[in-house]
């Protein structure tokens, strides 16, 4: 039977599902699950019924403890190469297996603002490289407002920009705490490799993450400390491009940003 839908109304079809954020495909093909299943199950054994002993019983293998292996791994790495290297071949988080794409950082090292977001998305999956979906290019425009941008030769205008996580929650869901937990010790090595002079942190996540609060509403354009750096929370990017009336605020912290760089110039 040929579809009702012919190509160009299948592909809006597929536009409009993406645009609601339906952008991981879950099987090729639909499951029937109220279909029965082919043998009928085992009946459960009666309490009175001795359970088979085993000719040998498994060997446990001891637990590894991830985030004291993200730790180690961290602390190991002696430049932004090894710190990379390390974080890529670390196996702690399930989110690796689903992933496209490892996302590490994007933009000058040497910079002296470094910007701290929550989790690749699709876009930034799909590319390899964070914020460069839709609010990445809003925070592009926000940064070239005040004199900076990731692609800058000059150390002095540059950024640097990277997220909590490398690998993109499914869904583009919010990290777990057990998630960010395996991961701070690889941010807090990465912000001290790069040592910048400021560090802007983009969302609840980051500010979690370095700061151990949320309710960025509430954070935000308020001078913090963490890793003994200046900081600055700002909202997310999203966030601005769902509520517009948001970005008089937000630039006002960017104003805060540039009067800080210009403070220690």
């Amino acid at each position: 039977m040929e579809s009702a839908l012919d190509w160009h109304q299948a592909r809006a079809l597929l536009e409009w599902y993406v645009e609601l954020g339906a952008v991981d495909a879950v099987g090729d093909v639909p499951v029937n699950r109220c279909a029965l299943p082919e043998a009928a199950p085992k009946p459960a054994r009666r309490a009175t019924e001795a359970a088979p002993v085993p000719s040998s019983a498994p060997v446990e293998m001891p637990r590894v403890d991830q985030a004291a292996e993200a730790r180690r791994l961290a602390a190991a790495a002696s430049d932004l190469g090894a710190l990379a290297e390390a974080m890529r071949g670390f196996d702690g988080l399930d989110l690796k297996k689903g992933a496209r794409n490892f996302v590490f950082a994007d933009g000058n090292p040497r910079a002296r603002v470094m910007i701290v977001g929550e989790a690749p998305g699709a876009d930034e999956d799909r590319i390899g490289r964070p914020f460069v979906g839709r609010a990445g290019q809003l925070l592009d425009r926000m940064l070239a407002a005040i004199g900076l941008a990731r692609e800058a030769p000059d150390t002095a205008r540059a950024v640097y920009i990277t997220n909590v996580l490398p690998w993109r929650p499914p869904g583009n869901r919010t990290p777990t705490a057990e998630e960010m937990a395996m991961m701070v010790p690889f941010l807090e090595r990465h912000i001290a490799l790069a040592d910048p002079e400021v560090l802007v942190l983009m969302g609840n996540t980051p500010c979690a993450a370095l700061l151990g609060r949320t309710g960025i509403l509430r954070l935000r354009g308020k001078w913090m400390q963490a890793l003994e750096k200046p900081v600055m929370p700002m909202t997310h990017p999203a966030y601005l491009l769902r509520n517009p009336a948001a970005k008089r605020e937000a630039w006002a912290d960017l104003l805060e940003i540039a009067a800080k760089l210009e403070e220690n110039a």
